[in-house]
């Protein structure tokens, strides 16, 4: 018997990459989804693909750089499923530049969605977590959240910071049962590298020798988190290509 089924996780970023297939992994697995992002159509034909496949999904258009959005979010899931056993911050972006480009509309954006987007997320969900003394919070942080470099000044110091909320979150929540997991991946097959701009950089992401992996094999790592018993908890995964340097 599947150990998330039943369960209700809500998923930002759903629309592409590892957002869908992490919905589309656990809805497999029986537990019901909360499928958010801001592109409608997308999340329309990613619900209807689950639904086709036998499992259970509902849509929310949210914008995670909004705190209402993000508050509207969790008190839909809990008017529709009554609880939020998982809130997933998936959403993302990865516009790579040096910095002397000066692209700082980019690093704001960044800011906006790949910090600021995590902690609503946290906000919206963790009083409900708190109240049940269960809860599961999951983000998604990155390689580049353990290292610095050239090209990724901007972007590595969101996902530090995205790592570094669920670690500091992970000791204020140590006397409960409300677990907290870093997810971060290496090169994968994602949409993230077209929002790079600085041509300097985007040649190498459009190289077929560079090594990735898929948005299913974080979805597994996902599912490993969040499917372990009550007394396990897996704060930290980081997942990357065999060969990635």
């Amino acid at each position: 018997m599947s150990t998330v089924k039943g369960k209700v996780i809500i998923i930002t970023g759903a629309s592409s990459g590892i957002g869908a297939a992490t919905a589309l992994k656990f809805a497999g697995e029986g537990a019901k989804v909360v499928l958010a992002a801001r592109r409608e159509e997308r999340l329309i034909q990613l619900k209807q693909k689950i639904e086709q496949e036998g499992g259970e999904a509902v849509i929310k258009v949210t914008d995670v750089t909004s705190y209402e959005d993000m508050q509207e979010l969790a008190t839909f899931t809990i008017k529709t499923y009554g609880q939020v056993d998982v809130m997933f911050n998936n959403a993302g972006l990865m516009p790579l530049s040096f910095m002397d480009k000066l692209k700082v509309d980019e690093w704001d954006r960044m800011i906006d969605v790949n910090v600021k987007g995590v902690l609503y997320g946290i906000a919206a969900v963790l009083p409900y977590m708190q109240q049940r003394d269960s809860g599961h919070i999951i983000t998604t942080s990155s390689v580049a959240g353990h290292g610095v470099f050239p090209s990724g000044t901007v972007y590595c110091g969101t996902k530090f910071a995205a790592r570094i909320f669920m670690e500091g979150l992970s000791k204020e929540l140590a006397q409960t049962n409300i677990k907290t997991t870093s997810i971060s991946p290496g090169v994968v097959e994602t949409e993230l590298a077209d929002f790079i701009t600085d041509q300097d950089i985007k040649p190498k992401f459009e190289d077929p020798n560079l090594p990735s992996i898929t948005g299913e094999d974080i979805a597994n790592a996902v599912y490993y988190a969040v499917s372990q018993p009550a007394s396990v908890a897996v704060n930290e995964v980081i997942i990357r290509p065999t060969n990635q340097g």
